[in-house]
Parts: structure tokens; C-alpha cells; sequence
């Protein structure tokens, strides 16, 4: 099986959660690093490991990403990251795939599955100290998963009018990440 490597400047975890009972906030983690074991030819023996820097959390508003940061929400300083480990693969169409991994936030692990759609790959450059390296073998990958905040430990929360509440328990996790082929 081929080894490949998640490339951090083009890989990212996207949330959306319910905000006021009426809209919805959007917030996106950058620093994420780990492993995938994959091979189009055998999608069914995929394993991959991720690693997300917690502190990294970004939601245009700075006093926002500090409120999640404390441990109202994430408690970084306590949980300095995120991982997701999984091996467990259920093929459900040419391109798509349900990854089922166990999901550590907040030091609380769960078991969640991921809806993977496979991109495809591409040989292309490989930039270095501004010299091209390449060519390099890159693969895409888009996930999507539904947890609810409360199964960590994330339950913070403030109530409104008419039973309305600041925060929803829902959480769309959208995962966009391109891996290089490191050993094939």
C-alpha cells in the first residue's frame, strides 16, 4: 500500500454549528498534519492518521476563537490537539467511502464515521526554496461527518427566549485535504 503525507497548506477541517437560533457560524482549523495508507486499486485497506493543532482555530472574529479556546469550549491549554485515527472502510460507490475512526477532542474519544469522496490524483510540481522538485503524485479527498458537541464534553452553553439557546448541539464537519504520495 501506498504511504502518503496530508500537505498542511492545503489541507483544512471546516465546522459549522447553529448560532442564536438563527444563523450559523463557520470556523476553520489550517494546521493539520498525519499519515494516509491508500491505494485507488484497494480503497478497502485505507488507514490514516490527523493531527489538528487546536490553538490554530479560526473564525474571523478574534474574541470569538479566544472563547473557544477556553475551556468553555476546546480548553487548549489543556487539549492542545485534535486527532482522528481510522481504518475502517465501507465502499459506497466508485469514489465514495465511509471511514469510520475514532475522533479525540478534548481528551473524549469517539467513534465517528466520515463520508469520504475520493478526487482523484495528479502528478505535479514540487516547490522548494523556490526550485521545483517535482514532479510529485498529490491526491484529493472531501469528508464530511455530523457530531454533536455534547458526546466531548464541549456544553457550554446560554439559553434564550421561547427555549432558544446561544449555541447548537449539531456540528458539520467538512474536511478538504490533499496528500502526497510519499512511498509507493
Amino acid at each position: 500500500m501506498a504511504k502518503w503525507f496530508f500537505e498542511p497548506g492545503h489541507t483544512a477541517v471546516e465546522f459549522c454549528v447553529r448560532h442564536m437560533m438563527v444563523t450559523f457560524v463557520r470556523g476553520h482549523f489550517k494546521d493539520i498534519h498525519g499519515t494516509l495508507v491508500f491505494d485507488p486499486a484497494d480503497p478497502g485497506a485505507t488507514s490514516v492518521e490527523a493531527t489538528i493543532e487546536a490553538s490554530g482555530i479560526w473564525t474571523g472574529e478574534a474574541a470569538r476563537d479566544a472563547h473557544l479556546k477556553s475551556e468553555d469550549f476546546l480548553d487548549v491549554e489543556k487539549h492542545p490537539q485534535i486527532t482522528f485515527a481510522g481504518k475502517q472502510v465501507e465502499l459506497a460507490g466508485a469514489n465514495e467511502a465511509v471511514l469510520r475512526g475514532e475522533l479525540t477532542l478534548r481528551g473524549i474519544t469517539r467513534a465517528v464515521p466520515l463520508r469520504v469522496h475520493y478526487l482523484g490524483q495528479w502528478q505535479t510540481p514540487w516547490w522548494e526554496d523556490g526550485v521545483d522538485k517535482g514532479p510529485k503524485t498529490r491526491a484529493g479527498f472531501a469528508a464530511t461527518a455530523t457530531i454533536n458537541r455534547h458526546d466531548f464534553g464541549v456544553s457550554w452553553n446560554s439559553t434564550l427566549d421561547r427555549g432558544g439557546v446561544v449555541v447548537g448541539n449539531m456540528v458539520e464537519i467538512t474536511i478538504d485535504a490533499e496528500a502526497i504520495l510519499q512511498e509507493g
